[in-house]
């Protein structure tokens, strides 16, 4: 059986072993905010699967992009793609290294080991010469993978704020120059540029000659050059994807200490504030808008909504407030409740009837669909 002794494996050594019985290869392709490679018909690399990142392997009803899945959504779609315990896995994508480095780093999280990101991907395989061909493989059977959980590689928003304040981490950003100082806007619609407290900047373009990785002495290198007494390394990028690329060349540097923060800038940009004037509500006014804010999980407030509300408040505050929250984005909204929040001194038990007239509002109609459902997810890790 085919075992991979490296992070990082080559075209040719792909080559040599492609046939190998245990071995699957896997397309980790996503798109890019401006794609210049994916007008260009390379095919794919023999005995390719597509492993979907954005809707197959991360939480599609999360509130930010690209988040893990759960340990069982994980399992089942390995398993589709004919994925056992021992397989040896070759990830791949068609920028060379962008995206593989994510699913590495899935497989590496959800306990498997014999896995390695393919340096300079399709485009390095094509330079070769190498055979390719112009489907995907479906997979003919149903793999027996079993998915245990490595906590300590994946850190959420909590967890980056303790990095960000210990003298014993360091959070690198993998975003370009110009996100990380706030001199280009953030792709993202309604999230605010800034950087996390504390971190440096280490764009995930500077780790690549071109579509393939720099050497072992040269990464070591560039890490070294940022990195003071710090232990744990902790990367962070706009989404989790490109955070994933540091982790890699931190890996191969011979780093140990590693830590990707999952929701990266979108989370964290989205869960601080920035400068915002605090509103000066009443508690009947906040709970106006949470309620007002939660019934929008579907972008609308229905009748039944509409009257729980009025009856937890009265209809000038409601009017007061819906006039107010019509205004507001998404990323307003967040940061008037955080600061309501923190501003009337909510208690736990507070925050927990909070929860309840939230999921009371949800039940109005009858019916708890997945959208509430995962409002009140996201609304109850932001409160506490």
């Amino acid at each position: 059986m085919l075992q991979i002794e490296s992070p990082l494996v080559s075209v040719d050594w792909l080559h040599e072993h492609i046939e190998a019985e245990n071995l699957i290869v896997l397309d980790a392709t996503i798109s890019k905010v401006t794609d210049s490679n994916l007008g260009i018909d390379f095919g794919y690399i023999p005995k390719s699967q597509f492993f979907d990142i954005k809707m197959k392997f991360s939480d599609t009803s999360g509130k930010f992009p690209n988040t893990l899945p759960s340990i069982e959504q994980f399992q089942r779609e390995t398993q589709k793609l004919d994925i056992d315990n021992n397989s040896a896995i070759v990830v791949y994508d068609l920028h060379g290294i962008y995206s593989s480095a994510r699913a590495w780093w899935l497989f590496k999280y959800f306990g498997h080991n014999n896995v390695a990101v393919l340096d300079g991907g399709l485009p390095e395989w094509f330079n070769k010469g190498f055979n390719t061909v112009s489907n995907y493989e479906t997979s003919q059977s149903q793999g027996n993978f079993i998915a245990k959980l490595k906590t300590s590689l994946i850190t959420n928003f909590t967890g980056v704020k303790s990095f960000s304040s210990s003298n014993v981490a360091l959070v690198f950003d993998a975003r370009s120059r110009k996100r990380f100082s706030g001199e280009t806007p953030e792709p993202r619609k309604g999230l605010r540029s800034g950087t996390l407290p504390n971190s440096v900047n280490l764009p995930y373009t500077e780790l690549l000659d071109s579509t393939t990785l720099k050497s072992k002495e040269q990464l070591k290198q560039i890490f070294n050059n940022l990195i003071n007494h710090q232990e744990t390394l902790v990367f962070s990028c706009g989404t989790g994807i490109t955070a994933c690329n540091l982790a890699l060349g931190a890996t191969i540097a011979g780093y140990e200490d590693l830590v990707v923060y999952d929701g990266s800038w979108t989370e964290y940009g989205t869960l601080t504030r920035n400068t915002m004037e605090v509103p000066n509500w009443t508690k009947n006014e906040f709970m106006a808008y949470i309620l007002l804010y939660a019934a929008h999980s579907d972008f609308k407030e229905d009748n039944h909504e509409r009257n729980v509300i009025i009856s937890k408040v009265d209809m000038q505050t409601f009017q007061k407030i819906h006039d107010e929250f019509s205004g507001d984005n998404d990323y307003q909204c967040i940061q008037k409740i955080l600061a309501s929040v923190e501003r009337h001194n909510y208690s736990p038990e507070n925050i927990d009837e909070i929860l309840a007239d939230i999921k009371g509002l949800f039940f109005a109609d009858g019916d708890f669909d997945i959208k509430e459902h995962s409002m009140l997810l996201f609304l109850k890790r932001i409160l506490k």
